[in-house]
């Protein structure tokens, strides 16, 4: 699949070394990079469909080191779309309201008639596109209900709802920013963590030697300025690699 990493703090914090070890992994996950800077006014997003270990550009960003407030990271091993420019995270789009929203995913929708008119509409041909297409959809028809821009309480329930409607089986790992609020979710067993290192780091796998736990399973979180601001209630759709665990069950030995 993918791996994710994200960062949401009050105060500037240096990811260097963190990302160097992210990207670092892209040997396994070799169809892409990218790297969205959240702490202006406006996401400034990097992106390359090639294998970040391979990139000229990710030893002259790491040289120069990363400081950042909100940073989001992806690094791509291809299920659905092709390897292109396109397809790489993080996706990006804006709300009715003007809000911009940014998105990265890990996982794949097999299961989710809700997202098929987006293949008309997005840019590239992956899912994870049509999911952002999707959440702000909703958000836009909320706020169309409601007459005026949602307060970050409600688009916090519209996420939630949203993620709950298209989370049976399909693994729906999501770390989205919407220029106030940073939401992860995981629905698949030891795929997302967290770790308290000033602010709030969110990886697929740890990245360092300090405490990291497990997101919990099945509850949309948001977080502003690295504390968690938002947890919903989980939605119970667990997402088991079936072909993974029969394997685990099978004895090999001799």
């Amino acid at each position: 699949m993918c791996e994710l990493f994200g960062f949401s703090s009050a105060a500037e914090r240096d990811l260097t070394a963190l990302l160097k070890e992210f990207f670092d992994h892209s040997i396994d996950h070799p169809n892409g990079w990218g790297l969205a800077e959240l702490s202006g006014s406006r996401p400034e997003i990097v992106t390359e469909p090639v294998a970040a270990y391979r990139s000229r550009l990710v030893p002259e960003l790491l040289g120069r080191g990363v400081k950042s407030r909100r940073l989001l990271a992806h690094i791509r091993r291809a299920t659905i779309g092709s390897i292109a420019p396109e397809n790489c995270h993080p996706f990006t789009g804006t709300d009715s309201s003007g809000r911009q929203w940014t998105l990265i995913h890990n996982g794949t929708i097999f299961n989710g008639l809700e997202l098929m008119k987006y293949k008309k509409l997005q840019q590239g041909s992956t899912d994870s596109e049509r999911v952002l297409l999707y959440f702000l959809d909703l958000i836009n028809e909320a706020a169309e209900k409601k007459g005026a821009p949602l307060t970050a309480r409600e688009r916090f329930s519209v996420l939630e709802e949203a993620v709950a409607s298209i989370a049976y089986r399909n693994k729906l790992n999501l770390i989205i920013y919407d220029g106030e609020l940073l939401y992860a979710h995981v629905n698949m067993k030891n795929t997302l963590y967290y770790s308290r290192q000033g602010g709030t780091l969110i990886s697929t796998v740890p990245l360092d030697s300090n405490i990291w736990q497990p997101l919990p399973l099945t509850a949309l979180f948001a977080f502003r300025d690295g504390e968690t601001v938002f947890r919903g209630r989980p939605h119970g759709f667990e997402f088991v690699d079936a072909l993974g665990a029969a394997l685990e069950r099978l004895d090999f030995t001799i």
